[in-house]
């Protein structure tokens, strides 16, 4: 009976070393508080390390790309990106804002850490409008404002601590149960964390974007009508549940649901009549960088 005592001890001990170092390196992370939502989260980079992961990646991307400098698409896109930028206001301070335009059938775009910006000419048939990129636009924006990237690297860091504890402590187990019980677990972190962990940051970049294309002056029901398209254009789409985005029958019900805030907000930016205004956006483009780097007027160059 003691030895039993004993190794069960010593077995259980790597599982709690795991747990405690996790939960050194949670309330060790820097907190954070959401712009608009309130909520405090917490991140495994400083915003330096997360601005220059941002430029690498995007370099990688734009070297290896088809890019588009001029023209109509070109012109829509920095014009979208320019009304966003200005309407982030402050939250947006400290980032470099720089677009991309790619060739592409790939109806996607990005927003990486730091404000750097791509939009792959393959989503232009869905938005079909100013307002419908707006959507697309301000949502993406809104993943690097709120530093989404930088609390999942933390998740995924504190997930596989404890994994690897589960997995020193359960050495002694028979081979096949040891098996049995990991996958049990990894099956419960995927489904029961990381994937729940990342739909909420796809709703919240949503109520995000949905704020800031009403601030610049995009009707925030375009957002909606965006949805619609997309889920008829969509013939499958994986479970809610597997996924690491939300439905888009989920999306346009939340949408519906921040649509009262949003339309406040739009018809504030109508009033001011200000977007129309050149003067203006001339003074709020120096959220965009400076003209003489090109930031956004020869997106294929980096500053």
């Amino acid at each position: 009976m003691p030895l039993t005592r004993r190794r069960s001890t010593i077995t259980i001990l790597p599982l709690i070393i795991a747990v405690a170092f996790a939960a050194y390196q949670y309330f060790g992370a820097e907190k954070v508080t959401i712009p608009e939502t309130g909520r405090v989260a917490r991140v495994a980079l400083s915003p330096e390390q997360e601005q220059a992961l941002g430029i690498q990646s995007y370099r990688e991307v734009v070297s290896q790309s088809d890019l588009v400098t001029s023209g109509p698409e070109y012109d829509l896109v920095v014009r979208v990106a320019r009304r966003l930028a200005s309407a982030i206001g402050d939250a947006g301070r400290g980032f470099d804002w720089q677009v991309s335009v790619i060739r592409s059938d790939q109806a996607n775009a990005f927003c990486l850490p730091g404000g750097k910006i791509a939009v792959y000419t393959g989503i232009l048939p869905h938005t079909q409008n100013e307002a419908g990129l707006a959507a697309v636009l301000g949502h993406e924006m809104a993943h690097a404002i709120a530093r989404h990237g930088s609390q999942r690297l933390l998740q995924n860091s504190l997930t596989q601590t404890i994994m690897m504890g589960a997995q020193l402590s359960f050495t002694d187990m028979d081979r096949q149960q040891r098996q049995m019980v990991l996958a049990a677990l990894g099956a419960g972190a995927q489904f029961g964390v990381l994937l729940p962990f990342s739909r909420s940051h796809e709703s919240e970049a949503d109520e995000l974007g949905l704020i800031y294309m009403a601030r610049a002056g995009y009707d925030p029901k375009e957002a909606i009508a965006f949805w619609q398209r997309m889920s008829a254009a969509e013939t499958s789409q994986p479970p809610e549940f597997a996924s690491t985005h939300p439905s888009h029958g989920t999306r346009v019900e939340n949408l519906r649901r921040w649509l009262p805030r949003a339309e406040a907000e739009f018809q504030k930016a109508r009033q001011m009549a200000q977007w129309r205004d050149p003067d203006f956006e001339r003074e709020r483009g120096k959220y965009i960088g400076p003209v003489r780097n090109s930031a956004l007027r020869r997106a294929s160059r980096l500053a």
